[in-house]
């Protein structure tokens, strides 16, 4: 399992999904550890029993143990979050911005790597869960921390292409190609 054999599944009208892997995850100005940590836990957001078990060995590999565990709790919060923070944005009444969330999220306090690493998985999942409000936030975390909009970029580019990637390949397996 690997990333030759997820772009092997690509089948030849998503050719351009191929490259695109390769630059997002090939050509990318990403260390190691916030390359790895995006890819992870934006496959693990995507939902893809395929895309996960292709990418997930690479990914840790690539990471840490603790950065491994900490890009998908990224994905766990994140999918709490988006879900809550997006609902109350669209929510015409206001009043609900003011009611407690009451929801537990701990791995906030003390993600077990560093804040902008755990921001920039956090954004990219944001990105696939199209939470603005969640997008906002991390982003204006990520450019007080000083990373730069292409940096931001690169975390919702592999958002985009591991999400596209995730969609055509399941589409074809459950079209049974």
């Amino acid at each position: 399992m690997s990333l030759d054999s997820l772009k092997a599944r690509i089948p030849d009208y998503a050719q351009d999904l191929r490259r695109n892997l390769d630059t997002v995850v090939g050509g990318s100005g990403l260390t190691t550890q916030q390359l790895w940590g995006t890819v992870l836990a934006t496959a693990v957001a995507v939902r893809s029993p395929v895309v996960l078990r292709e990418l997930a060995p690479q990914a840790r590999a690539n990471l840490t143990p603790e950065a491994y565990r900490a890009a998908k709790s990224a994905a766990a919060v994140m999918a709490v979050n988006n879900v809550f923070h997006r609902t109350r944005h669209l929510l015409s009444d206001p009043g609900y911005g003011s009611l407690r969330a009451g929801l537990r999220m701990n791995v906030l306090g003390d993600p077990g790597v560093g804040r902008a690493d755990f921001e920039l998985w956090s954004f990219a999942v944001s990105a696939v869960n199209a939470c603005g409000v969640c997008l906002d936030t991390h982003e204006q975390a990520l450019r007080e921390a000083g990373l730069g909009r292409e940096t931001v970029q690169e975390a919702y580019k592999i958002a985009a292409v591991v999400y596209a990637v995730a969609t055509t390949v399941e589409a074809e397996e459950a079209l049974g190609s």
